[in-house]
């Protein structure tokens, strides 16, 4: 079975750190959303302002146009917090699943606290926390609880996509 992922959550969710372990699991590449970011999209974030729909779109489809370039699995940190942002994502690879990371305002405030210079500052955590759209019954997707170990997250997505191929 191929895995094409998108780990997605929040800032401080933990999407890069568990996206790099996913993929030496599941032995396939990792790419971080982060890394497609254009110069004025990290200087708008660090300037503690949130991106608007006109900064996202040209940074989607770099990763649209990543994940379409494996087909064959491939795993990729981003937030992907609005459901027309993973259409968008699912327009290039329309096998992507998404994995929801989940965690409680405090979990992940305590996590972005032990993250000293990242470009994308706490205070922009309650716009994420706005913004975030859970996946939908139709979506294809996993949520798992951040509030774990990484080895514990990775073998919950393991567990449920052995489960799925139980069926």
């Amino acid at each position: 079975m191929s895995h094409l992922l998108v780990v997605m959550g929040v800032s401080g969710s933990g999407k890069s750190t568990v996206g790099a372990a996913l993929s030496q699991r599941l032995r396939v590449p990792f790419a971080d959303a982060d890394d497609f970011h254009p110069e004025p999209n990290i200087a708008k974030m660090s300037r503690g302002e949130a991106l608007d729909d006109s900064d996202r779109w040209p940074w989607l489809e770099e990763i649209g146009r990543w994940l379409a370039d494996h087909p064959d699995g491939g795993v990729m940190s981003c937030s992907a917090l609005r459901r027309r942002y993973r259409d968008q994502l699912r327009h290039h690879a329309p096998a992507t699943t998404f994995v929801l990371l989940e965690g409680s305002r405090e979990v992940i405030e305590r996590r972005q606290a032990a993250r000293p210079g990242h470009f994308m500052p706490a205070s922009l955590l309650t716009s994420q926390f706005a913004t975030l759209e859970p996946l939908e019954p139709d979506e294809d997707g996993i949520v798992l609880e951040v509030d774990q170990s990484v080895d514990a997250i990775v073998q919950g997505y393991v567990d449920v996509v052995e489960g799925r191929e139980r069926r």
